[in-house]
């Protein structure tokens, strides 16, 4: 249950971020923000504030910000339609296609001409009026439609997604993955600042009770001055040592509070991946700083991301097979490993599942967010959007061709893991 918890938890945070920067940049360019949505498929959880209701659904496999323009709008209000006109300081505040009945003070009218994207003006006839008396009525920007009892916002064009500059419309994308590494950047700091940062000073950090290190007398703080007569200046030095000689008696020449103490320590022999290594139960030391932990946070961070690079180059090399790749179920297995271990571990583990969330959607891949920002950088290049029915297309396609891919990665997590 523990694990299902966390699982949830780090799921829902990396998704969480990630649109909370596509709704962020997309509002801060005045674009209407219909929905921002956490999971697909039904509703569970449903608030409306301002312009934007936020929601919560039933499939926790990914999440996104609705934006007015990117879908079809809502439904074009055609001549002859008899609609009712709820009016406020002589603008149009509702716009009601059904059950009118239910708002006597509306003005019906037979519908003319409406145009509530550029000239937001509606004209028609108003009944009960003189039938060859042409009215117009000015549309409110933030009009509603109701539909069944259901209000939807207008979106007049500048208030769409099509309707922003190029770099706008680039930021608004692009924001999703970048608050992924932002998110992972401060996961990193704030461990810093618990935990510490790693030194490579020749000090033994804390002993396990069942190692070597403690057995033989060591102790946290100890200054390692030389193993077998061989000096050491740095914490990668001992590490060596006591990996290439397991079972072997070592000498330790030690400075304990101005003290200097010879110890003898036999490492403990571990086997792993196939190598014997020696162990003798000992963390690598640490600092506290808040300023070194802003700078750990970066260069964690920088680590991880060129690693999972690395890893990627390696998959299109051929190096790896589809089979090394892990979809949800291989993360749930790996997030239960990892929080047995610990909460900072788990941590840990978030911050690069957040890189890896947000180096994934820079892929350029269609329905990614990489995909729709190759499409800005052909736009930047032409001059001119490409058309809209064609990118729709290629999305589309590309959406299958993902879900495809989660299908294959997620069968073959399943037959390495339970069956």
């Amino acid at each position: 249950m523990n694990t299902v918890i966390a699982f949830i938890v780090i799921f829902g945070a990396l998704v969480f971020f990630h649109e909370l920067g596509h709704l962020i940049f997309a509002k801060r360019a005045g674009i209407l923000c219909r929905e921002f949505a956490i999971g697909f498929g039904p509703k569970v959880f449903s608030h409306k504030k301002n312009e934007t209701v936020y929601t919560i659904r039933l499939l926790p496999i990914g999440g996104f910000v609705r934006m007015a323009g990117e879908d079809p709008e809502i439904i074009e209000i055609k001549p002859g339609h008899r609609v009712g006109l709820l009016l406020e300081k002589n603008e149009v505040q509702k716009i009601i296609l059904t059950n009118k009945e239910k708002y006597p003070d509306a003005r019906i009218i037979e519908v003319e001409k409406a145009d509530i994207e550029h000239e937001l003006v509606i004209k028609g006839y108003e009944e009960g009026e003189d039938d060859s008396l042409l009215k117009s009525y000015p549309v409110s920007k933030t009009a509603v439609i109701v539909e069944n009892n259901t209000e939807t916002q207008i979106a007049p064009y500048d208030r769409q997604f099509a309707s922003k500059t190029l770099g706008q419309r680039t930021m608004a994308i692009f924001a999703g993955p970048m608050m992924n590494f932002i998110l992972a950047m401060v996961v990193f700091i704030i461990l810093a600042l618990f935990q510490g940062i790693p030194s490579n000073e020749p000090v033994l950090g804390k002993l396990t009770a069942d190692g070597s290190a403690l057995k033989a007398g060591l102790q946290e703080g100890d200054v390692v001055n030389s193993i077998e007569g061989s000096e050491v200046s740095s914490w990668q030095d001992v590490v060596e040592i006591i990996r290439k000689n397991p079972g072997t008696e070592l000498d330790f020449s030690i400075n304990r509070q101005g003290q200097n103490l010879d110890m003898p320590v036999t490492p403990e022999v571990k086997d792993v991946e196939g190598q014997k290594i020696g162990l003798i139960g000992v963390y690598s030391p640490v600092e506290k700083s808040p300023i070194k932990s802003i700078s750990y946070g970066v260069k964690e961070t920088y680590f991880w991301t060129t690693e999972i690079f690395s890893m990627l180059g390696k998959l299109l090399t051929g190096q790896f097979s589809i089979d090394a790749l892990s979809g949800p179920v291989g993360i749930y297995v790996s997030t239960d490993t990892v929080a047995k271990s610990g909460i900072f571990y788990l941590m840990k583990w978030a911050g690069i599942l957040s890189i890896n969330l947000g180096i994934m959607n820079l892929l350029p891949f269609p329905a990614l967010d990489g995909g729709r920002l190759t499409f800005f950088a052909i736009e930047a290049l032409r001059g001119k959007p490409i058309d809209k029915q064609k990118e729709g297309m290629v999305h589309f396609i590309g959406f299958a061709l993902l879900m495809l891919l989660m299908l294959v990665v997620t069968w073959n997590d399943i037959q390495r893991f339970f069956l």
